[in-house]
């Protein structure tokens, strides 16, 4: 009788920490008093890319954030970039800041708007790896976070999962 127990309680906690597991895997945010940063991933880059591409979404609690700047041991340095159509053509263009709201959060994704570019990486972006990055706002300093490296579709399904 007590092995069929010890077997249906090893089993029903095997499966509760996969459960746990599999919610770790899914969700990764940084929060402060101020801000909070979700789900920041990139999308890979072919081999031989000079650069690449990262993306947060970052919500402001009581006042506003100003994001002015990033770095990232996985490039000489980072630059806070915006892309839009004009007259028919995508342009994109360095920014000095990107200010969020009280109680706003912007959404970074691939496709338009701002985003963190990489610039000269120092190994292409596999998916499924992972790398440091350091986001500095004016009110606050630094905040290190951890990036996933992702397809466009699975980071940003994934990002879109923290705003339920």
């Amino acid at each position: 009788m007590l092995k069929p127990l010890a077997r249906l309680a090893g089993v029903l906690l095997m499966g509760a920490m996969f459960i746990s597991m599999a919610t770790v895997a899914l969700a990764h945010d940084v929060q402060t008093d101020a801000l909070r940063i979700a789900h920041p991933f990139a999308t890979p880059t072919p081999p031989g890319a000079e650069n690449g591409a990262a993306y947060v979404d970052i919500t402001a609690f009581s006042d506003t954030v100003t994001l002015i700047g990033a770095s990232s041991p996985a490039s000489s340095s980072v630059e806070l970039h915006d892309m839009q159509m004009n007259d028919d053509m995508m342009q994109m263009r360095h920014v000095d800041e990107i200010r969020i709201q009280t109680g706003e959060t912007y959404t970074m994704r691939p496709g338009g708007g701002f985003h963190l570019m990489l610039l000269g990486l120092t190994k292409p972006l596999k998916e499924g790896e992972r790398f440091p990055l350091t986001l500095t706002f004016a009110e606050q300093g630094d905040v290190a976070i951890e990036v996933w490296i992702q397809s466009a579709q699975e980071g940003s399904e994934a990002a879109e999962g923290h705003h339920h």
